[in-house]
């Protein structure tokens, strides 16, 4: 069993930053990739950032420029670094594990709300 814990959510001013932090505990083997998704209101959960363990990034449209994607010393960690945050990021952001192709199912954390507003 896999479980992955986020922090780092809150309540931020437009223009503000904030940190998520992800790390995963349990029956790890191997790791192909950590990743964050976010769902807003009444909209599918949609990809924000993506890491390889070969260091292959991969960013929303939305988010380049603003928001960067790292993993920990610590493998099983992986955090979000978000500066000029706008209203438009509000949402319930989640951390996705991804293991080698037909290893194991992928695993995702419970979610930590980000709020944008003034």
């Amino acid at each position: 069993q896999v479980q992955l814990v986020e922090s780092g959510g809150g309540l931020v001013q437009p223009g503000g930053s904030l940190r998520l932090s992800c790390a995963a505990s349990g029956s790890i083997s191997s790791i192909y990739a950590m990743g964050w998704y976010r769902q807003a209101p009444g909209k599918q959960r949609e990809l924000v950032a993506f890491i390889t363990d070969g260091g292959m990034l991969t960013y929303a449209d939305s988010v380049k420029g603003r928001f960067t994607i790292s993993r920990g010393n610590a493998k099983n960690t992986v955090f979000l670094q978000m500066t000029s945050l706008k209203p438009e990021d509000t949402a319930v952001y989640y951390c996705k594990l991804v293991p080698p192709p037909a290893v194991a199912p992928s695993y995702w954390g419970q979610g930590t709300q980000v709020t944008v507003s003034s």
